[in-house]
């Protein structure tokens, strides 16, 4: 027997204050957007986009949020848009987020509608695919958007439906994600009070629901520091200034930045060192040393102190072999923050959604989410859903970026449940907050 989706608990709740909506037409549109996710899931995945470039996928999106009556602003962000919903009587707005972007990478899953799509990335010819699961998040929010919509007149507030582009990031030379929405106004404009987002992960089974309070997923900056020596010969090092060597010690001084300098008992953080280039042929010292890293940490103070101390350790480190050393630190994603309030407001719904047993707290996560901006302006809850899978081990399953990385679809029904229940949930107690 299909379990009903919208659990009778909840729905009493959320229904006391929504007296026009009955139990059974939420349970009706959300069962009738089931296999709807699917097929939108399906499409997108065979007709993957990379960042900036999501122009069909955006007029497939804006071609269902205007059957739904939403009113929509496209190209924002470059290719961006929104769905805003207006309920039939006052209340709150919520913003929901999904990406919309893809990966350059050659899918290799054997599923019926794989994609075959290829793209030109940093000057190369690469296949592209959602080895994120980003277009099961629009496949989801796009589900989400036709149930409230439906209920839009029992709605004790407002829903602002935000489809973002690049979340991995922009092409050289451009802006974009989320930032790029928030510079360009839709925080602005629909003054939202909280925001929503989920994430789909091959880390969790199928059905599980992941979730933390506080910093969930790490700040990611990148650095780019340049050695500068004085070329010699490998055989007269005397002669010239070594940029090698300054640079071999760069790399260990900086691993005392976290060891020994950050009180790594307030937030965990990492420097890695992931590229080093110079030089040209065995004997020849060169005049110059390339590094190239990441950092990552969940407290922005000591983002900034790690900023400081590795710009500080390569230039006296460099300056003591009698090199120069330039510094220059890109600022990525900051921190993902869960509002401690909205996560504890949060847990009974996902926990009628998948289960008790189904929802865990899941540990820190050191890769990078752009939702954080979003929720440094407003208070955010952002969670992960479990899609490998449930005779497969979750713990040996391809990663998300993968090219071999799956969804399992029946968990399409509990993201799309769960994001459209939180939305309820806020509205119908908001005046009790």
């Amino acid at each position: 027997m299909k379990r009903l989706l919208l659990p009778i608990a909840i729905g009493t709740a959320l229904l006391a204050t929504q007296a026009s909506a009955t139990d059974a037409k939420p349970q009706q549109l959300l069962e009738n957007t089931e296999s709807k996710v699917i097929e939108w899931r399906r499409h997108l995945h065979q007709n993957p986009e990379l960042g900036n470039r999501e122009f069909e996928t955006a007029k497939y999106i804006e071609k269902h949020l205007r059957a739904l009556g939403l009113e929509v602003e496209t190209d924002i962000a470059h290719t961006g848009l929104i769905g805003y919903l207006k309920g039939g009587m006052p209340g709150p707005t919520v913003a929901l987020r999904a990406d919309m972007d893809a990966l350059p990478v050659t899918e290799r899953t054997d599923v019926s509608f794989a994609s075959k799509a290829r793209a030109t990335y940093q000057n190369k010819d690469v296949g592209v695919m959602h080895a994120c699961g980003h277009d099961t998040h629009v496949a989801m929010l796009m589900g989400a958007a036709e149930v409230l919509a439906g209920l839009r007149d029992d709605l004790a507030g407002n829903v602002l439906f935000i489809f973002q582009p690049a979340e991995e990031g922009a092409p050289d030379d451009e802006e974009g994600g989320a930032e790029l929405m928030l510079k360009e106004g839709i925080f602005k404009k629909y003054k939202p009070d909280v925001a929503f987002g989920q994430h789909v992960t091959s880390s969790l089974p199928s059905g599980v629901i992941g979730y933390r309070s506080g910093p969930l997923m790490a700040a990611a900056d990148e650095f780019r520091i340049t050695i500068n020596g004085r070329q010699t010969h490998g055989s007269r090092p005397w002669g010239g200034v070594d940029p090698i060597v300054a640079a071999a010690q760069v790399v260990m001084g900086a691993q005392a930045i976290v060891s020994r300098q950050i009180d790594i008992t307030k937030e965990p953080a990492v420097v890695s060192f992931g590229r080093i280039e110079g030089g040209v042929r065995n004997n020849i010292i060169p005049d110059s040393v390339y590094l190239n890293g990441t950092i990552r940490n969940f407290d922005m103070d000591n983002r900034a102190e790690i900023f400081r101390r590795l710009k500080t350790t390569a230039e006296l480190i460099a300056e003591s072999s009698g090199a120069s050393a330039s510094v220059e630190i890109l600022e990525g994603y900051p921190v993902t923050i869960n509002n401690a309030e909205l996560t504890e407001m949060a847990l009974p719904i996902l926990r009628a959604v998948a289960g008790n047993e189904n929802v865990v707290e899941v540990p820190k996560i050191t890769g990078a989410e752009d939702f954080s901006y979003y929720a440094n302006e407003v208070p955010g809850f952002f969670y992960f859903l479990g899609v490998t899978p449930r005779d497969q081990d979750a713990s040996k399953a391809p990663s998300n970026h993968s090219p071999l990385f799956y969804v399992d679809e029946e968990a399409l029904r509990e993201g799309t449940e769960a994001i459209t229940l939180l939305t309820l949930d806020y509205m119908a107690n908001y005046k009790k907050r």
